[in-house]
């Protein structure tokens, strides 16, 4: 069995991570860090439990196999899944005496509580968290961009040294990131509100869907789409997500059922109002508040590369669903001198035409729709 890596990408700038780094667990993290290394020039050897998935990240060129005369590892990454995180930090950091050894398990308190339980040397230990995947999993997914322009915590310990906090800061800008430094603590309680709690959302109402009327579901729009994207998750990896940051979740959750028990409450109320034939009182203004809460929420999620999150004009253009139609009608609102802000697709049901969405700066709106109108697009009103 070779230990040849796959095709390498020629290095396009000096990486200031240096080889070799040791990638442990080659799931889709583990191969995309190994990937972008391996365009930076960066020796990268793969080590998995599982033989086939590390031949598939060799295979996709995320790296290569140990060989005998390896030298030492400077680095090692441990991409391993939550639950046996910490075990798999400690074991590494006691094989490799001399590298520094960062994880990019989605939760970090409980990776540091395993390595004290242990008494493993914290000095060369500093935990990390991308904050970028995919609904996909495994090599085959991986991609060297993921990481690219995304926020990546560091979190070190009391005990890190301050060179081995620059080495895995070094590895953070290597891939493109922007390193974030926070606590564990505070990480942990992060990650609990902007993804572990929405995931448990997505998966709750895309449940409803499994004994919906199909007549319902060809009725499925968008905002369906967008509510339970990520609940295509992979339900193992979730579970030992889900276990391992419980203390963090319980409380959001909490005050999530609190909140959906006065929602409960109050359509009860109009219901049997609507019964009397009389008026809910108070119960609207729940509901109204409600929605005016999550409006207040999404005003606070940061906007177009990080900053104030602004409201656009959106124009909807009916796009033929073939091939270069996006592109072209792209390729138009450029030539019309107007640039895009976002974009969304919807596919419109059982038509073969797709919905593009094009969100402008406000003003900017009808001179797109003119615009686009002489070029022949039809435009949605």
């Amino acid at each position: 069995m070779t230990s040849q890596p796959g095709p390498v990408v020629a290095p396009t700038q000096p990486a200031a991570t240096r080889g070799p780094v040791r990638i442990v667990g080659t799931g889709l993290l583990g191969a995309s860090i190994g990937l972008a290394l391996r365009a930076l020039g960066v020796d990268v050897v793969l080590a998995d439990p599982s033989r086939t998935t590390v031949l598939l990240a060799r295979d996709v060129g995320a790296g290569r196999l140990p060989a005998p005369d390896d030298a030492p590892p400077r680095l090692v990454v441990v991409a391993a899944p939550p639950d046996v995180t910490g075990e798999v930090v400690v074991a590494e950091l006691a094989a490799h005496p001399q590298a520094v050894v960062t994880d990019v398990a989605s939760v970090k308190g409980a990776v540091i509580a395993a390595l004290r339980a242990a008494g493993a040397d914290l000095t060369r230990y500093v935990g990390s968290h991308p904050m970028a995947g995919s609904e996909r999993s495994g090599p085959t997914a991986a991609r060297p961009d993921l990481f690219t322009g995304r926020p990546w915590v560091v979190v070190g310990t009391e005990r890190s040294t301050g060179e081995a906090v620059l080495v895995v800061r070094d590895l953070v800008t290597d891939l493109g990131a922007t390193p974030v430094l926070l606590d564990a603590g505070l990480h942990d309680e992060a990650v609990a509100v902007i993804s572990h709690v929405p995931q448990i959302a997505a998966s709750l109402v895309a449940a409803r869907l499994r004994d919906a009327d199909p007549a319902a579901l060809d009725l499925a729009g968008q905002g369906l789409r967008d509510v339970t994207r990520i609940a295509a998750g992979d339900p193992a990896l979730w579970t030992s997500i889900l276990a391992a940051n419980a203390g963090a979740v319980l409380p959001v959750l909490q005050a999530l059922r609190s909140d959906l028990d006065e929602v409960i409450g109050a359509l009860g109320q109009v219901a049997a109002a609507a019964r009397a034939e009389g008026v809910g009182g108070g119960a609207l203004g729940v509901l109204a508040a409600t929605i005016a809460a999550g409006n207040a929420g999404v005003s606070r999620i940061p906007g177009k590369h990080g900053g104030v999150r602004r409201a656009y004009d959106v124009v909807t253009v009916l796009v033929p669903d073939r091939p270069g139609e996006l592109a072209r009608l792209l390729a138009d609102m450029g030539a019309a001198g107007i640039n895009l802000e976002e974009l969304a697709i919807e596919h419109a049901p059982r038509q073969p035409v797709g919905l593009a969405s094009l969100a402008v700066l406000r003003g900017l709106g009808s001179e797109l729709e003119t615009e686009l109108t002489a070029r022949g697009w039809r435009v949605a009103g």
